[in-house]
């Protein structure tokens, strides 16, 4: 059984291995009594226990504490990268202030819906912080992997929050990709999305990072169906066919980790940003976990030293920051398929447990106004408390 974590900024991290969502459940409200505790995230995977599960217990053992979180595609702990498990991420409220929301049937929900959402709670954060000095703010959201709907979603936000930095990853359901969910305060729900404002004294650094360069072979979508995603032809061909050619394996030989070891980007405003393939589906099309329409042009990526960019990546964080106390990261599920695949998976799990690099695997990963692949996204917060 795994032992509880707290860090410097208050932070608790309360990792779970074995049991049902009622010892979950009641692990965390022992961890919550008399500590002061405002919000509770809540990362599991479906081998471990099913939501309504979690949702039931939480009610029943901490029926005043305040939580959201969703289902996940491997976890991130305190020892390092996992899967089947269970985390919970409790917030002291002597240092953060949460307000959240849910937001459900996003597939059909406007923009206006979510901005009104999110101008509501930026009203109750400031109602609650009464105007305190010294904090800074951020947002985050967890969204339904399976909902092609993150891209709206996420350009809703950002417009929303104005100059509050947003950061999240999209709910998986261990590569099954049939049904992610999502809780907030004991509600559960599909095609969903929450997000949630936070206020704190704790200096913070909101980032991004990937592995990738762009090479010179080309893709065109010249026949997809946007709206599930699905491209059927790349370059007139089928679309199988034609990624295979280009990355120099066999049609039948495509899967996650022929995926998750040749990205394909897109270039957009001067940045490459990296449009995964999630499956091979039965008619040789290709199913994405990010937005696809036809007349886009992709990119083959070659993947470079995943070890050596994060590391230079947190590098660079614990100097802006002075030091690093921990990280809430998304980190895309094909990442850990990559490590796998290249052998570096044992140096990535060390690299996050020594940086502190806590949260889950991801479907897709949010940084400000975009929706990403491949990438690890993450707000870090500093050992130092911020100037008043």
């Amino acid at each position: 059984m795994h032992s509880s974590t707290q860090y410097d900024c208050g932070i608790v991290a309360v990792p779970f291995a074995e049991g049902s969502a009622d010892d979950f459940a009641r692990k965390v409200a022992a961890e919550t009594a008399g500590n002061g505790c405002a919000f509770a995230l809540l990362f599991h995977s479906l081998s471990a226990f099913p939501t309504d599960a979690l949702a039931i217990a939480m009610r029943k053992h901490a029926p005043g504490l305040a939580h959201a979180g969703c289902t996940t595609a491997g976890e991130l702990l305190p020892s390092g990268i996992s899967d089947g498990e269970a985390l919970a991420l409790l917030l002291p409220g002597d240092r953060f202030t949460v307000v959240a929301a849910m937001i459900e049937r996003i597939r059909s929900t406007g923009m206006d819906d979510i901005a009104a959402t999110v101008e509501r709670l930026k009203r109750e954060l400031a109602d609650r912080t009464g105007g305190r000095r010294g904090l800074g703010r951020f947002a985050l959201c967890l969204i339904d992997g399976m909902s092609f709907a993150e891209e709206a979603v996420t350009a809703a936000f950002h417009w929303a929050l104005d100059d509050i930095p947003l950061i999240g990853g999209s709910a998986g359901d261990d590569l099954r990709f049939e049904t992610t969910t999502l809780v907030n305060n004991g509600r559960v729900a599909s095609d969903s999305a929450v997000i949630l404002l936070i206020a704190t004294d704790v200096p913070f650094h909101v980032f991004k990072t990937d592995n990738f360069v762009p090479t010179g072979s080309k893709l065109v979508v010249t026949a997809s169906d946007p709206d599930r995603r699905v491209v059927h032809e790349f370059n007139a061909g089928k679309a199988a066919d034609e990624f295979a050619a280009a990355v120099g394996v066999l049609p039948d030989q495509l899967g996650p980790t022929s995926f998750a070891s040749h990205p394909v980007v897109v270039r957009v405003g001067g940045e490459y940003y990296c449009r995964s393939i999630q499956k091979l589906n039965g008619d040789g099309s290709l199913s994405f976990f990010c937005a696809i329409d036809d007349g886009i042009v992709l990119s083959i990526a070659q993947p470079k030293g995943m070890v050596e960019s994060t590391r230079s990546a947190l590098k660079d964080i614990r100097e802006r920051l002075g030091g690093i106390d921990m990280v809430l990261g998304f980190d895309c599920v094909l990442r850990r398929l990559d490590a796998r695949n290249r052998q570096v998976f044992r140096d990535m799990s060390e690299l996050y447990r020594a940086n502190n690099v806590i949260g889950f695997g991801t479907y897709g990963e949010q940084y400000r106004s975009m929706h990403l692949n491949q990438t690890l996204t993450g707000i870090a917060f500093g050992k130092r408390q911020a100037a008043e």
